[in-house]
């Protein structure tokens, strides 16, 4: 028989204050108590926003308005879980005075402990329920990517379950240093290139040689004159920003046959492993070494549909894009954009792509082509829906 779990540590409301006032930013969910410190600069509503709410209860504040907290929201909020608060006859009168209708819904209501030593185990709200990776579908002391796939059915509702902790994909510590990366990495490598295939194209075009539609006739064919190049850089990247649509959508988000291991698989290693952990600063930015396989790929396939000079102009556009599409992809969700700002509401749209819109919200550096494809995420949406 294994031994009894140990209660859970209690704290006074002063104990709670000075922590506070030392810089931690502990809260309150009734009577339970997390410590939000390390997630403060992550959080979409911005720093600030938690920092005004630390030594409070967030109860009334979880089911809005301006936004209603989703069941991944919740369980999240419980890896924070930091004790109890302890029961005090004037903290409790002044809490029944401040509590309203909305933290009930948010939070069970608990009953008086007689010990506040060791208060009796509360009831918490299904809602709120976190994932327990020691018991979890998988084995988290192991590399995640050859397990996935025995999960079939499960794995769809388990990947879109966020933890905050760090994945391990290989056993062989050369592959698993592959597959991530560190964020700057993007820029220092890419910039370069686009930087010397602009000058490449700008100089070839200069020549006077480039003509569009010279391979099918020469008395009609267009001269491409080296004018036009920042107009086809940017075309280059107009056409990026379809293609991570497209990419994110209908690749990253395909959903695997149940009874298909290797899909189930491949899924998890091409984005799965970023929902199920989407806080975890290595796997943010797409690898160099595998990123220049399909950089490549790409190239080609200008090269085959476009002349020379014209196919490479429009890839440099496009691959400016993707670097400039890697570093927006890290800030929203490492940076902490100022309210009312683009990225601000950019980085709210992306967050309630991860916890309660999978399948909506496919646009990531621009929600521009989730207007036409109709996937674009109602701004009061996580409000107004019913639980």
């Amino acid at each position: 028989v294994g031994a009894m779990a140990a209660p859970p540590r209690s704290f006074s409301a002063a104990e709670v204050r000075a922590r506070c006032a030392q810089g931690s930013c502990v809260v309150r969910c009734r009577r339970r108590l997390y410590d939000l410190s390390a997630f403060v600069r992550l959080h979409p509503g911005g720093e600030q926003l938690l920092r005004r709410r630390a030594g409070t209860d967030v109860s009334a504040a979880l089911d809005g308005p301006p936004h209603r907290h989703s069941a991944n929201a919740r369980r999240w909020l419980e890896q924070y879980y930091l004790g109890e608060l302890r029961d005090d006859d004037e903290e409790e009168e002044e809490e029944e005075e401040e509590e309203e209708e909305g933290s009930r819904q948010s939070c069970p209501k608990t009953e008086k402990p007689t010990d506040a030593a060791a208060p009796p185990a509360r009831r918490l709200d299904p809602r709120c329920k976190t994932v327990d990776v020691d018991k979890d579908l998988v084995d988290w002391r192991k590399p995640l990517l050859w397990q996935v796939g025995y999960l079939g059915e499960k794995y769809d509702e388990w990947v879109h379950q966020p933890v905050d902790r760090p994945i391990r994909l290989f056993h062989s510590d050369f592959l698993e240093s592959l597959s991530k990366t560190a964020w700057y990495v993007v820029f220092l490598v890419w910039t370069p290139v686009v930087l010397y295939l602009s000058w490449v194209s700008y100089t070839s075009l200069a020549q006077g040689n480039t003509r569009l539609f010279s391979s099918f006739t020469t008395e009609y064919s267009i001269p491409v004159h080296k004018y036009y190049f920042p107009f086809i850089f940017l075309l280059g990247m107009f056409l990026w920003s379809l293609l991570e649509y497209l990419i994110h959508r209908f690749v990253f988000h395909m959903k695997p046959p149940a009874s298909n291991y290797y899909l189930i698989t491949l899924h998890f290693l091409l984005h799965g492993q970023h929902h199920k952990s989407p806080f975890d600063s290595s796997r943010l930015v797409f690898p160099p070494v595998p990123a220049s396989l399909v950089i490549g790929f790409f190239y080609g396939v200008l090269q085959l549909l476009l002349p020379e000079v014209l196919g490479l102009s429009v890839f440099v556009g496009g691959l400016c894009g993707y670097v400039v599409y890697d570093m927006m992809h890290y800030y929203l969700h490492y940076g902490s954009p100022k309210k009312g700002t683009y990225l601000y509401g950019l980085k709210a749209y992306h967050v309630k792509h991860h916890f309660e819109h999978q399948k909506s919200g496919f646009g990531i550096s621009t929600r521009f082509w989730d207007r036409p494809f109709r996937t674009l995420i109602p701004e009061e949406e996580t409000f107004e829906k019913e639980d």
